[in-house]
């Protein structure tokens, strides 16, 4: 890590409003909520919904209502979704940097039971072609980037993640990564080698586990490592802060952990220490898991 990368993170206060480029995927959020599942071969009744969606996109939507200043760096397809999620996000405050691809723009199948958990079925299509060349050439003022996990899990989007990542650093931004998903992360070497000295990791616990665990701290500066009801946790190689969730009724936990992301990263980037950027976090997801979709 460059020395400038870690001033950015450790002493920078840039106060409310912080510039941020995150980069991930832009889709839409095919919503089945049902009571019960069928088996296979089964029918059952269900309520169906299309919603904007992608980890990148709730991210930064989330940032611009938690009062940061983002740039959503994404790939879409030439299509009525890419219009809705760029008009959507737009209107929401966040700045839209996309890429055109032949392929359509990304499309989710989120199954939801009664409990408000997600399961879902991922069809990635024009964010997979991803390249270092849709990264923007300069970083306009920005003080932190988020990569979404989901760029360096798919062989075709990985180089543009690394990308991203070697000219955040050399800009001298601080950067996080959130791994997205513990199932693909069976064999976590390449994934440890690519987010080497990033300054925050937003895991999952079932993430965290994946990856090795506390060891993962030989790889970045800090872990803020989110366990559903029991709360979040921040770990580096002196500090250990533990916040509780508090009490709500779960409607939907999708976008839970992007909300989270976004809640955290925003007041950090204020100057808020480990336990603060922890609960505004927690009060992120929160807001996130009490309403229907990913979005604010």
């Amino acid at each position: 890590m460059t020395a400038a990368a870690t001033a950015a993170w450790s002493t920078r206060r840039v106060g409310a409003g912080a510039a941020v480029v995150v980069v991930g995927d832009a889709g839409l959020d095919v919503v089945v909520r049902a009571d019960e599942l069928p088996p296979p071969g089964g029918d059952a009744r269900a309520r169906i919904t299309v919603g904007p969606g992608g980890a990148g996109a709730n991210t930064a939507a989330w940032l611009a209502a938690c009062g940061a200043r983002p740039t959503l760096v994404a790939r879409v397809g030439a299509d009525a979704a890419a219009d809705r999620l760029r008009a959507e996000l737009t209107a929401g405050g966040v700045r839209c940097a996309f890429a055109t691809d032949a392929a359509p723009t990304c499309q989710v199948v989120v199954l939801v039971d009664p409990t408000g958990q997600r399961t879902m079925l991922a069809d990635r299509s024009a964010a997979a072609h991803l390249a270092p060349a849709d990264l923007p050439a300069s970083f306009d003022g920005a003080v932190h980037l988020h990569l979404s996990g989901y760029v360096l899990l798919d062989p075709s989007s990985r180089p543009a993640g690394r990308a991203a990542l070697a000219a955040a650093r050399a800009a001298g931004l601080s950067t996080s990564v959130d791994p997205q998903a513990a199932a693909l992360l069976a064999d976590p070497r390449d994934f440890l080698a690519d987010i080497a000295g990033v300054d925050l990791l937003l895991p999952s616990a079932a993430e965290l586990a994946a990856l090795g665990g506390e060891d993962v701290l030989a790889a970045v500066r800090a872990v803020a490592v989110t366990d559903g009801p029991a709360g979040a946790t921040w770990l580096d190689r002196s500090t250990r802060v533990h916040v509780p969730a508090g009490r709500v009724a779960v409607a939907d936990s999708t976008g839970a952990g992007d909300a989270f992301d976004a809640g955290l990263l925003t007041a950090r980037l204020a100057g808020a220490g480990p336990e603060e950027a922890l609960r505004s976090g927690v009060a992120a997801a929160a807001r996130a898991v009490g309403r229907l979709g990913a979005r604010p």
